[in-house]
């Protein structure tokens, strides 16, 4: 008798919650999702993630859910923008920086001298530490000691599997995430490592086993210890990667959470602007692959106390008098990056505007899908699935169709396949309906009207 599919427990790591999530692989499904916020530690020596507390998160939650269910295989999927330094002991070698801290800034000058060119690496030039290569230099500059101290540098991914087998590496889907240390046309790093003087951990595919899992967490977990452990991919690929491997032609995947990252597959060249945040990604494949993105589930948390659930008559009233929110909320990175947005109308009800912000962060999405070429249907994954109005403005701004995944964390699926290749891939994205949407005439009105304010002289009110 064959074996029966294996339940592939994916830790799955973005910049706001922290997941551990239970796949069965016959069904593509998710058993059981654990979540905790992924808290930042205020310091010193400066803000850092709190490795230790995920870590215990981790370990507790596998013990749990192998009690509960079986675990058979282990998979990683975190965040972009982020790397991890060690020691000769495989320890960490200073605190995991938080992207988001503005420390890099004082040195902006001095790396700018030093980064490869966007020609080369596809990588923007980006605010604070949301560059990798800008964090390295910052923090060998003003860490004492630490260039001498660290024996390797891994990413992210990487990282997790590594602390659980004892084998890091680095891998292409993270380390093309705007980090300025990989050239994706030629697949091999930049020159910017040994210009900072490190060393990079040896390269590992995505679905690689990075090994099993080592003897003691074996014991703590209750896991067998020969429960392999994959490598683990970036979370934007994650998303993407059941649809490269059942999909054809032109389509766009737009992965949605703190950011919302637009990929396009097969669409039209276009000649991507480092100034609007555009960037070459690097599939699961190993494919360049033009890539957009803003931060609009932070936007959406930063505005959402100032909204209520719209109804009817204060969508109506949103479309039919234009009422808007412009760009950005999240000023620095975007489309839209130096530009200070806000409510075009403050007087708008709550109600109003919890619609207005949904169109607002339809419209980024749809400028984003043309800064990169997208055709063909645009698949939404995570958060934003869920939300009808969005939906329906993505659909009336690019005049393209509309899908949505119904997975809780559309990451955990795609990160789940590279530990059970041969599953059963998850169910084609479906269609929302449109028997409840606004009327399409007016959205259309709406998402001109919105593009126009933008091209226009700024006058808002944050």
């Amino acid at each position: 008798m064959s074996a029966p599919p294996p339940h592939v427990a994916v830790i799955d790591i973005g910049k706001t919650n922290a997941k551990l999530a239970l796949v069965d692989t016959a069904s593509m499904t998710e058993v059981e999702v654990l979540t905790r916020p992924n808290t930042v530690r205020p310091g010193p020596p400066y803000p850092h993630f709190d490795t230790e507390a995920l870590w215990s998160f981790f370990l507790d939650g596998l013990a749990a859910l192998h009690a509960r269910h079986r675990i058979d295989r282990i998979s990683v999927t975190t965040h972009g923008a982020c790397l991890v330094l060690l020691d000769a002991r495989g320890e960490i070698a200073c605190p995991v920086l938080d992207y988001e801290h503005d420390g890099p800034v004082a040195l902006a000058a001095a790396y700018d001298a030093i980064r490869p060119p966007f020609d080369e690496t596809g990588a923007p030039r980006l605010p604070g530490g949301l560059n990798a290569g800008a964090q390295l230099h910052w923090l060998t500059e003003t860490q004492p000691g630490l260039r001498e101290r660290v024996a390797q540098v891994v990413s992210y991914p990487q990282y997790w599997s590594g602390r659980l087998t004892g084998r890091f590496t680095t891998e292409p889907t993270s380390l093309g995430c705007h980090t300025d240390l990989w050239r994706p046309d030629e697949m091999r790093f930049s020159d910017l490592p040994a210009r900072l003087g490190l060393t990079m951990a040896p390269l590992a595919a995505a679905s690689d086993v990075a090994g099993t899992l080592l003897p003691a967490l074996a014991e703590a977990t209750g896991l067998p210890a020969q429960t392999p452990v994959h490598s683990g991919i970036h979370d934007s690929n994650a998303s993407l990667l059941p649809h490269l491997r059942q999909r054809e032609g032109a389509f766009s995947v737009i992965s949605t959470g703190t950011w919302v990252i637009a990929m396009a597959i097969n669409g039209a060249r276009r000649a991507l602007d480092p100034a609007r945040d555009t960037l070459v990604n690097v599939n699961a494949l190993g494919q360049p692959t033009p890539s957009a993105r803003f931060m609009g589930g932070r936007e959406f948390d930063r505005l959402s106390p100032q909204t209520a659930a719209p109804d009817d008559a204060a969508v109506a009233r949103v479309l039919r008098e234009g009422l808007l929110l412009l760009p950005a909320v999240e000023p620095g990175s975007g489309p839209y990056p130096q530009r200070a947005g806000g409510w075009s109308d403050p007087e708008m009800t709550p109600a109003e505007k919890g619609a207005a912000l949904a169109f607002y962060l339809a419209m980024m999405t749809a400028e984003c899908l043309s800064l990169i070429g997208a055709a063909g249907p645009s698949i939404v994954e995570g958060p934003f699935a869920r939300n009808p109005l969005y939906l329906a403005m993505l659909r009336a701004a690019t005049g393209r169709a509309v899908e949505t995944s119904a997975t809780r964390t559309g990451t955990s699926l795609g990160a789940a396949l590279l530990a059970a290749p041969d599953a059963a891939l998850p169910a084609v994205p479906s269609r929302p309906s449109t028997d409840t949407a606004p009327d399409a005439a007016l959205m259309r009105a709406y998402a001109a009207h919105w593009r126009a304010a933008v091209a226009g002289p700024q006058s808002v009110d944050a």
